[in-house]
């Protein structure tokens, strides 16, 4: 039974049930009995094991799926979030790297925008002062579950608007035949503020990675400036090392 490998709820215990379910499955996938990509059972037959409401357990699969411990695949049911791992070798978009691994992607726009170009962006695009730019802020999720913040600043000629951006900034820019061929990336570990960890569901101070990416096209123009909060505890950054010859 299910009950027997995470444990069941004690009944000496004060806490609401919810939280009891909730801190048994955390410990059952911190303690590797419940390992990443694990089928949990339907709420129906939790809630009959343990005699808890199904209302109970789903506020406590709610939670750890905000936690990004658990995530949901439409028509599949809940399973335990496996950690993502992020090549630094490939130039590939979020969306791309997601439906790589079988995860379902979307984002949710905290803004979109059109405006001059900041005297930074100036430095790092090579673009002229008061040239236009797009810029665009999001919240990326994978299943679910938030995963990263991205803010991004993209050169004005590469795109007629800033509503033509979908799911994949990515595939937008490949439209209009101004998509990035390489890229420098720099990486280095951050303390997220209240207002990052709030929008990631994450605690003030968690720890994360930034990822600062300068991108150029083929004719060595800088096309796109991005900054990406990820998620220490959902994200993993490999990288392939040749011996010189």
């Amino acid at each position: 039974m299910f009950s027997e490998r995470i444990g069941g709820l004690a009944g000496d215990d004060h806490a609401p049930l919810y939280k009891q379910l909730q801190r048994a499955l955390r410990e059952a996938i911190q303690k590797k009995v419940l390992g990443p990509d694990d089928a949990l059972p339907a709420e129906r037959d939790m809630a009959e094991e343990f005699n808890i409401s199904r209302i109970t357990v789903r506020k406590a699969l709610d939670g750890l799926v905000s936690e990004g411990l658990l995530t949901r695949r439409q028509g599949a049911g809940t399973f335990v979030a496996a950690r993502v791992e992020k090549s630094f070798s490939k130039l590939t978009s979020f969306t791309e790297d997601m439906i790589s691994r079988g995860r379902v992607p979307r984002s949710e726009w905290i803004s979109k925008a059109m405006g001059a170009v900041t005297p930074e962006e100036s430095l790092t695009l090579g673009l002229s002062p008061g040239t236009p730019v797009f810029r665009f802020a999001r919240i990326r999720y994978a299943d679910g579950a938030p995963m990263a913040l991205e803010y991004s600043t993209v050169a004005g000629f590469a795109l007629p608007s800033a509503e033509v951006v979908g799911v994949s900034l990515y595939e937008a820019l490949e439209a209009t035949g101004h998509r990035p061929a390489r890229a420098l990336q720099r990486l280095r570990a951050v303390l997220f503020t209240a207002e990052q960890a709030e929008l990631l569901g994450v605690p003030v101070k968690d720890a994360g990675l930034l990822i600062e990416r300068r991108s150029f096209l083929p004719d060595g123009r800088a096309v796109e400036v991005t900054q990406s909060y990820y998620r220490g505890d959902a994200y993993d950054f490999v990288a392939e090392l040749n011996a010189l010859s």
